[in-house]
């Protein structure tokens, strides 16, 4: 993760505001709200500010997967190209997909809202959409998942982690 936030720093600095380089860390699947906030602190941004930027960044791509992913995912598996790496990344999703299934809303929040590695909104979209969750129920899951992650990740990268650096 820090070779890719190190990535996105160097080729958008200097090209794009400091905030707009947050937002795009955001949006990117891996990285999401958490590398947002980490580089929002490396650069310095107000806590508030960037706070703002990466949810929204980090929910942008959530309606899309939910509502597109399966049938986008139906389409490529016809072909034989695609037909493999969707299969894959839909089995290594379901495979976290456990808590998701078992505890549903709840399960879905934790899964988006705990930062550890393999989870998070774009994953957490996945599965929901791969096990025929709602979208009027995976879509506030998945948000109310944001919001814990980002307090989480604003007291590990404005708290803990601004005091190392800083």
């Amino acid at each position: 993760m820090d070779s890719m936030i190190t990535w996105f720093m160097e080729v958008l600095g200097g090209k794009v505001s400091k905030e707009m380089i947050v937002f795009v860390v955001s949006m990117v699947p891996i990285l999401e709200l958490r590398g947002g906030l980490v580089v929002a602190s490396l650069l310095d941004i107000n806590i508030v500010r960037a706070i703002w930027f990466c949810v929204i960044g980090n929910i942008i791509p959530v309606p899309f997967i939910l509502l597109l992913i399966t049938p986008v995912f139906n389409w490529l598996k016809r072909t034989k190209l695609f037909c493999p790496i969707v299969e894959r990344l839909e089995n290594k999703a379901l495979g976290k997909s456990e808590q998701i299934e078992k505890y549903e809303f709840w399960g879905l929040v934790l899964f988006v809202g705990i930062p550890l590695p393999g989870t998070g909104a774009w994953t957490g979209s996945l599965i929901a959409a791969l096990l025929g969750i709602r979208f009027k129920k995976a879509f506030p899951a998945v948000l109310l998942g944001i919001v814990i992650a980002t307090v989480i990740m604003s007291v590990l990268s404005y708290g803990l982690l601004g005091a190392l650096i800083h």
